[in-house]
């Protein structure tokens, strides 16, 4: 599973004026939104962020269907940064706040973010930076460079939202200004050409980020640079390098970059602003948390984060306590549900999920985690066939629950492969549009490459794998992505047998 997260070093702040209250869901189109605090303020955040979409949209010229409602964004917000740690675990000591992008369960987990005065604040914007790479890597269906995928994401987060319903897009990077005039320059050659930048990097800390927003803004807005931004674009679709994208559509590279540093010195910078009349924030329901599920709210958040091995134990005896107190709130027993699986516990994990299912039979959570369990235990089976077909049984009924939900197609897929059977057409079809549903899922992307390399189709393959390869938060996904094309361009008739259980990374389970 790869991890988005942001870093923030600032003082754990609190939401203004807000008195803490009891724990509200607000959804929306695009959003779920848990945080405990008043039901006008978890309004107020939704509409925020449905305006923030809508202004994108408007912005790209792109549209997204609405998804799923499995396939919506969730953020949980809990009191401060301190507890955004806390759930991270170790490795946290910058971390304000962190994303992780998943087929069927994206989330963010965040510090308060509200302000009264309409501002992104400094706990809001990477909220926004990294909603923006969502949203550009859904629309997309050609891998981004690094530089161009932050600068575009730092351009958007960088917002304000009036009291009047307006949004503002693409104002000044204030929260850049010091990177921008103190950390280690980066030119735009550095910007463009990878190579470049890799061989000229040093340990400490530099100006990418500052920098390519610079380059973004600065390219979106000058009146001589006016469609060069789409000529590099079409270039690298073509298959053109990024350096020599770069000098085709800007030119001379070093006259780009003395021509971004005089932009920098500019008194005043334009912005996109968008009347409320012009977005789409569509409806927005808020309900109160039933006790039982806000109760096991902090358990679910750790599950939804991922749990090791070594906690997954003592999370699960929480759990079992809680809902022992609850024995008829169905989202406790699906919470119930998931830390058992987490412990290993099928048995546990099956029982739970079948009594909230009996209690409600749309909870979704519940079919997910009976799925995963009898997927596991389907594994060491003596019957494996019969085994993996009841395995599927939750997901189909998941299926027809939600249809566009995209663990069922996946779980599928997966039930002939794990069986070392060929899948048939129709599993193959489903992985795609699993693809299609969750895109900002680069386990899943892995999957549907080597299963492309599988049936002689490298080049869609390659296509696939290239998007994961150029994530510029991939971490060991992109490394593995950047190997497999290496392997594909050397042997074009490879068939990816070799490591092909990579294809686990991917979402869920």
């Amino acid at each position: 599973m790869q991890w988005k997260v942001w870093v923030a070093i600032v003082a754990a702040s609190f939401w203004p004026g807000a008195a803490q209250a009891a724990w509200f869901e607000a959804s929306s189109e695009h959003f779920v939104i848990y945080a405990d605090d008043s039901e006008r303020d978890i309004t107020q955040f939704a509409e925020q962020l449905e305006r923030y979409h809508s202004g994108m949209a408007r912005a790209l010229g792109s549209q997204l269907s609405v998804p799923s409602p499995s396939n919506r964004v969730t953020i949980y917000v809990v009191n401060s940064e301190r507890e955004v740690r806390n759930i991270y675990g170790e490795g946290s000591r910058y971390v304000g706040g962190f994303y992780v992008p998943r087929a069927g369960g994206s989330l963010a987990i965040i510090p308060p973010v509200h302000s009264s005065t309409g501002e992104a604040t400094i706990t809001m914007i990477p909220l926004l930076h990294e909603y923006a790479h969502h949203f550009l890597i859904s629309t997309s269906s050609t891998a981004m460079p690094r530089w161009l995928s932050e600068g575009a994401a730092e351009f958007f987060a960088t917002s304000r939202f009036d009291k009047d319903g307006s949004l503002w897009l693409g104002r000044a990077a204030q929260h850049r200004a010091g990177e921008l005039f103190f950390a280690a320059d980066v030119s735009a050659g550095d910007l463009l050409d990878p190579k470049q930048y890799e061989r000229k990097k040093h340990g400490g800390y530099d100006a990418f980020y500052g920098r390519s927003w610079l380059l973004y803004h600065y390219l979106s807005f000058d009146a001589a640079r006016r469609g060069q931004l789409s000529r590099y674009l079409d270039l690298l679709r073509a298959g053109a390098g990024q350096r020599e994208a770069a000098e085709k559509a800007f030119g001379d590279l070093q006259r780009l970059d003395r021509d971004i540093d005089l932009y920098l010195k500019k008194g005043r910078m334009t912005a996109l602003q968008f009347p409320a009349n012009s977005l789409h924030v569509g409806t927005i329901t808020v309900r109160a948390l039933g006790a039982g599920e806000a109760a096991i709210l902090p358990v679910q958040i750790r599950s939804k984060r991922g749990i090791s091995t070594e906690d997954a134990p003592a999370l699960l005896t929480e759990a079992k306590a809680i809902a022992a107190r609850f024995p008829g709130d169905p989202a406790a027993l699906s919470a119930l549900a998931e830390a058992a699986y987490d412990a290993g516990d099928d048995k546990a994990a099956i029982a739970a999920a079948d009594a909230a299912i009996a209690l409600d039979p749309r909870q979704v959570n519940a079919y997910v985690q009976k799925g995963y369990a009898m997927f596991r235990i389907a594994q060491g089976a003596q019957d494996r066939p019969a085994a993996f077909k009841a395995a599927r049984v939750p997901f189909v009924a998941l299926n027809h629950l939600e249809n566009d939900h995209p663990l069922p197609l996946v779980y599928y897929y997966r039930s002939f492969l794990e069986q070392g059977m060929k899948p048939p057409a129709l599993a193959v079809q489903g992985l795609i549009r699993a693809v299609e549903l969750a895109p900002f899922d680069q386990g899943l992307r892995m999957d549907l490459g080597y299963a492309f390399l599988r049936l002689g189709r490298s080049e869609e393959a390659r296509d696939v794998l290239m998007l994961v390869a150029n994530d510029p938060h991939g971490g060991e996904l992109s490394e593995k992505a950047r190997g497999l094309i290496a392997h594909i361009e050397a042997d074009s008739k490879w068939d990816g047998q070799e490591g092909a259980s990579a294809a686990s990374a991917s979402s869920g389970g």
